[in-house]
């Protein structure tokens, strides 16, 4: 049963050595600021925790995986110090995912937009069913998804961060996305899936932690920049949420939902 809960709900358990994280929204999965601050703490905690050799991100119910950022906030954003604010919950939570020693395993199980799509990007290697389609929404409202596009393009790589950002009506499939390299496997099912996945981390648990943290490091090499470079990304998409095109363009969105 999905949440009701006006900030979302965060839920850890811990099992073998796989930690499972699942998110949750009454507003399709999508994250408001406290939610995403939660996150970013919890990978925090679950790098330090010695009884964790995998991670395991997940969201609630059987619909979208997550709908991105809250619009309700992104609309209320009202000077530049709450855009940077608004815009560095992403971020945080990507930088605590890359920070990470442990190998993050993202369960997707449908459609994905924006910071979504950033949150996939940022797991070391993804399960999804046929339902998992992805969209960058953004330009389409006046700004852009540049504080998770350094994911998008470590993953998928710019070509494909282009086809995404500048058609952003456009839903990208699962097998699209599985070509692009952001999903390793893709199943018919969310109950195939979750046989798949459960054998995968019950595998990986068992492999040496300090060759799984290496190996990290390895996947990751090239990001250390990224703590200043998506705080940079945050500010300049504040400045861009509070630009008279976005404020109509989200005017007109809002009279549309």
């Amino acid at each position: 049963m999905s949440t009701d809960r006006a900030n979302g709900s965060l839920y850890t358990k811990i099992e073998n050595k796989v930690a499972t994280i699942e998110f949750g929204h009454p507003a399709s999965n999508s994250f408001v600021s406290e939610l995403l601050a939660r996150l970013a703490k919890e990978f925090q905690k679950l790098g330090e925790n010695d009884e964790v050799s995998v991670i395991v991100l997940k969201s609630e119910g059987e619909h979208a995986f997550c709908a991105g950022a809250s619009f309700d906030e992104l609309v209320a954003v009202s000077n530049l110090e709450e855009g940077k604010e608004f815009f560095s919950g992403f971020a945080n939570v990507i930088n605590a995912m890359r920070k990470c020693p442990k190998p993050i395993i993202g369960r997707v199980q449908g459609k994905t937009v924006g910071g979504g799509v950033g949150l996939a990007s940022a797991c070391d290697y993804v399960h999804a069913t046929v339902e998992a389609a992805i969209k960058l929404s953004e330009i389409s409202i006046g700004i852009g998804p540049f504080v998770i596009a350094p994911a998008v393009e470590r993953k998928m790589g710019k070509a494909a961060l282009a086809e995404l950002t500048l058609y952003p009506t456009e839903w990208k499939n699962a097998y699209w996305a599985k070509e692009q390299g952001l999903f390793a496997k893709v199943y018919d099912s969310i109950s195939e899936l979750d046989k798949e996945l459960d054998i995968h981390i019950q595998k990986l648990a068992t492999y040496n932690p300090e060759a799984l943290a290496e190996m990290k490091k390895v996947l990751w090499e090239g990001t250390e920049h990224w703590d200043d470079l998506l705080l940079e990304r945050a500010e300049a998409s504040g400045r861009l949420a509070l630009s008279p095109n976005t404020k109509n363009a989200l005017e007109k969105f809002k009279k549309q939902k």
